[in-house]
């Protein structure tokens, strides 16, 4: 048993600026950073509910949720997210339990790598001129 390795994934966040730069063209840097917090805000919500249900096991409304989810990442250009959440979807849609408790954790992980560098996009648009 000494050969035993404790695995820690690293999940690549793969994200598009463009749709949350069309926001800051089409409605001016103020109004943009507003939209944008509430959006992310509003998606971080959705994941702790997410995360709610799933630790209380119930899974009725999981599927609604995870689309739900997966529209907001689309808008805010969270490419990972969103496919992630739609592949978390399908294993539902299968009833596959072992396959959601492998996509849960990457979701997890996308989730908390997605939002954590939300600040690094908008630092990034920042500097982008329009």
């Amino acid at each position: 048993m000494e050969n035993v390795v404790a695995l820690q994934p690293k999940e690549r966040v793969r994200q598009d600026a463009e749709p949350i730069a069309t926001m800051y063209r089409n409605l001016g840097t103020s109004s943009a950073e507003q939209v944008v917090a509430r959006a992310l805000g509003e998606l971080a919500l959705t994941m702790a509910g997410l995360a709610s249900q799933v630790r209380a096991h119930e899974m009725g409304d999981l599927i609604r949720q995870l689309r739900r989810l997966q529209r907001m990442a689309e808008n805010l250009g969270m490419i990972s997210l969103s496919a992630v959440a739609g592949d978390l979807r399908a294993c539902m849609e299968r009833a596959d339990t072992t396959a959601f408790a492998a996509v849960w954790a990457r979701l997890l992980r996308i989730a908390e790598r997605s939002l954590a560098s939300d600040k690094a996009l908008l630092e990034q648009l920042d500097q982008t001129p329009f």
